[in-house]
């Protein structure tokens, strides 16, 4: 009998952004598969709700292939809610590190390095994400403090 993980929804979601980041996404079933695969079970409608809920819409990509992508704008749901995930944010030196609720970081992680990717967090280098905490490195030798900062306006919606 094969070995089925539980994760929380919040770590689910985080491993579907992964996957749909990696353009291994191009159907609902496919996402099913996929987390099969990994060993989550989950159903198609909770598949369904897990994109819906991080903004995944199904299009055309740049090579014409129809699979699931995000969209970047500024109501996209994977932004909502930001600062939900943050329950403190401390700095030394040129790290920030944010405390999140169980299973949250390598989800806020990754939001973290699409809006750095993005032009959106311009002071961070890169996270690592544990299990209820993300370490984040700034470009600059003394600039944690200034991006925990960042991150702040970042999760109020501020530019």
């Amino acid at each position: 009998m094969a070995k089925v993980n539980m994760l929380s929804a919040t770590a689910r979601r985080s491993l579907v952004i992964k996957l749909v980041d990696d353009e291994l996404i191009h159907s609902q079933s496919d996402l099913v598969r996929e987390l099969n695969r990994l060993g989550h079970s989950v159903t198609q409608a909770t598949a369904s709700r897990d994109l819906e809920e991080l903004g995944a819409v199904r299009g055309k990509d740049n090579s014409g292939v129809f699979r699931y992508q995000f969209v970047n704008t500024p109501d996209n749901n994977r932004s909502k809610g930001l600062s939900d995930l943050i329950i403190s944010i401390d700095s030394s030196g040129n790290l920030a590190v944010i405390k999140t609720p169980t299973g949250a970081a390598q989800f806020l992680a990754g939001i973290l390095d699409r809006a750095s990717k993005g032009g959106k967090l311009n002071s961070a280098i890169g996270t690592i994400a544990g299990d209820d905490n993300v370490l984040v490195v700034s470009k600059s030798a003394t600039g944690g403090a200034a991006l925990a900062r960042e991150i702040v306006k970042l999760s109020k919606g501020e530019k």
